[in-house]
C-alpha cells in the first residue's frame, strides 16, 4: 500500500478491524478458560469424593463447607449451587479432558487423574459425538449449564449439534429445550423441515399426594407428520381426555374443557376443569407448551380464586390449581408460590418418543455436515 493511499480513513478502518478481530479472539480465549476452570473444579470435587483422605468427615456437607472455605480464599463464583453445577458438568462431559486446552492444564489435575478421565471419556459408538475441542471453543459455559440439565445423552447430543449449527444464543437454546424441539423432531417424518423451521425462528447467538411430577402422556399417539408443532401437542392432549384422566390418577371426574369464566367484564378460558371426589374440590388445569413462568402461575391463581368465590358449594373444599409445563425451575416455582393462599401445583409433562435409532441416524448426518465429529 502506498503512503498516499493510506489516509486517515484507512488508519481508522485498519485499527477498527484489528480491534474487532483480536477482541473476538480474546473473548473466545476467556470463555474457553472459564469453561475449563469450571470443568476442572468439578473434576477436583469428583476426585475428592472418591479418594479424599478425610472425605468421610464432610459427607453431605462437602459442597457447603467447600463453598465457605473457597470464599474465604477470595475465589469467585463458588457457591454451593455453582459447585454442584461444576460437578455435574464434569460428569456429563468427561471428554473435555481430551481438548487441547485441557492438555495444556494437565499440571492442575491430580496425579494419575488424566489417564483415568481419558479412559472414562471414550466416545460412545451408540450415537455420534461432537469433537470436544469444537464444543469448548464454540459453546459458552452458560450453554453447558443448560445442556447438563438433560439426563438423556442422546437428547443432549441433539441440542449440542443444533446449537452449533444454528449458532444459538444461550436464551435461544433454553427456549428450544423448553418448547421440546427434540421431542417434536423425533415425532416428525421430515426432520430437516422442522429443523429449518426452528433455525429460521431462532435467536442468533395431601392434595400433594394426587399431583404427579412428571406426567407422561404416552397415550397421545401422535402420528408422524412433516412437522409437529407445539400447538398440535396441546390439542392432542386435550382431545384424549379419557386417557388423560387415567394418567391424572384416582378420583378425577371431568367437568369441562375450555371453561369460559367472566371476570370484570372479560371472558377467560380454563383449559380443563375436574372435580376430585376424594378431596371434594374442583381441580383446574392449565397446560403450557413451554417452560414454567411466574406469569402462568398468576393466571392460574386468578382462575382458582374465581372458582373459590363463585363455584364452591356446601361441603366443598377450596379448589386446587395444577399448571402443567414442559420444564420447571424448582427454585423459581417456590418463590412464585410463596405467599399464595390458594393451593397451586406445578408439574412437568412429557410425551413418549419413538425408538432412538431414527434420532441417532439424524444426529450422525448432522454431525457429518457440521464437520466436528469426535473420533
Amino acid at each position: 500500500m502506498s503512503t498516499q493511499a493510506f489516509d486517515f480513513a484507512h488508519l481508522v478502518a485498519a485499527i477498527q478491524q484489528t480491534h474487532v478481530v483480536l477482541a473476538s479472539q480474546a473473548a473466545k480465549a476467556v470463555n474457553i478458560s472459564l469453561t475449563l476452570r469450571n470443568w476442572l473444579i468439578g473434576q477436583h470435587i469428583a476426585e475428592f469424593e472418591l479418594q479424599g483422605a478425610d472425605r468421610a468427615r464432610y459427607g453431605d456437607k462437602l459442597l457447603s463447607e467447600l463453598a465457605q472455605a473457597l470464599r474465604e480464599q477470595a475465589v469467585s463464583n463458588v457457591g454451593k449451587r455453582q459447585l454442584y453445577g461444576y460437578l455435574a458438568f464434569y460428569r456429563a462431559y468427561p471428554q473435555i479432558v481430551r481438548t487441547a486446552s485441557a492438555q495444556s492444564a494437565q499440571t492442575l489435575l491430580p496425579t494419575g487423574a488424566v489417564n483415568k478421565v481419558r479412559t472414562a471419556s471414550a466416545p460412545s459408538p451408540a450415537f455420534p459425538a461432537i469433537d470436544p475441542d469444537t464444543l469448548i471453543t464454540r459453546l459458552s459455559y452458560s450453554h453447558f449449564e443448560q445442556l447438563v440439565e438433560l439426563d438423556d445423552p442422546m437428547q443432549r447430543a441433539f441440542y449440542e449439534v443444533e446449537a452449533l449449527r444454528g449458532n444459538w444464543s444461550v436464551r435461544e437454546l433454553k427456549r428450544q429445550i423448553a418448547t421440546q424441539y427434540y421431542q417434536r423432531t423425533s415425532l416428525s417424518t421430515d426432520k430437516a423441515a422442522i429443523a429449518a423451521l426452528a433455525h429460521a425462528k431462532a435467536e442468533q447467538a395431601t392434595p400433594q399426594h394426587i399431583i404427579r411430577d412428571p406426567y407422561v402422556f404416552e397415550f397421545l399417539g401422535l402420528k408422524p407428520q412433516e412437522a409437529v408443532t407445539e400447538g398440535q401437542l396441546e390439542d392432542a392432549l386435550l382431545d384424549k381426555l379419557q386417557a388423560f384422566l387415567l394418567e391424572l390418577g384416582h378420583g378425577f371426574c371431568f367437568e369441562a374443557r375450555q371453561k369460559r369464566v367472566l371476570i370484570g367484564g372479560e371472558h377467560f378460558f380454563v383449559d380443563l376443569v375436574f372435580y376430585h371426589r376424594v378431596l371434594k374440590c374442583h381441580v383446574l388445569i392449565e397446560l403450557k407448551s413451554d417452560a414454567f413462568s411466574h406469569e402462568h402461575l398468576g393466571q392460574l391463581n386468578a382462575y382458582v380464586s374465581y372458582y373459590k368465590q363463585h363455584h364452591m358449594t356446601e361441603g366443598d373444599q377450596p379448589p386446587i390449581g395444577i399448571l402443567l409445563c414442559t420444564r420447571k425451575n424448582q427454585e423459581l416455582v417456590e418463590y412464585a408460590l410463596a405467599g399464595m393462599s390458594n393451593q397451586l401445583f406445578v408439574s412437568r409433562y412429557q410425551v413418549q418418543l419413538p425408538g432412538k435409532e431414527e434420532m441417532a441416524a439424524f444426529l450422525h448426518k448432522a454431525v457429518e455436515e457440521l464437520g466436528g465429529a469426535d473420533e
